[in-house]
């Protein structure tokens, strides 16, 4: 699976977003799928996680109530709509799929399989 994340940019405080990850090939229903994001001198953090149907979501705190993630498995393509940005919110946002019934939390990002290139978002105070 290849992945490629787009969407970022520069908001203010207060403003939205909406991310999109294209997936290629023809198994995208079958892998959950996560975003995480990655701020200078930080580590990467977990964002949100989808399930294969779409059915459950799940969120970071921080992002919880401002953060939607959705996916359209008929256009193999995951989105992260983001409201209410916060200048703590910029990061690099990068988008990631794995396969399901691992024992590992979704959280974990080594426990992803792919991953794509990042799209930058920088939220301006």
């Amino acid at each position: 699976v290849q992945l490629q994340a787009s969407g970022g940019g520069l908001v203010q405080a207060g403003g939205s977003l909406r991310l999109s990850c294209a997936a290629s090939g023809r198994t995208f229903s079958s892998y959950t799928m996560g975003w995480f994001r990655q701020a200078p001198g930080k580590e990467r953090q977990f964002v949100a996680h989808i399930t294969r149907s779409g059915g459950s979501a799940a969120y970071a705190d921080s992002v919880k109530g401002r953060f939607t993630i959705s996916r359209d498995n008929a256009n193999n393509t995951v989105y992260l709509q983001m409201n209410s940005l916060k200048p703590e919110d910029t990061a690099v946002y990068y988008c990631a799929a794995r396969t399901a019934f691992k024992v590992v939390s979704y959280s974990d990002a080594p426990s992803y399989n792919y991953w794509g290139q990042g799209t930058q978002v920088t939220v301006s105070s």
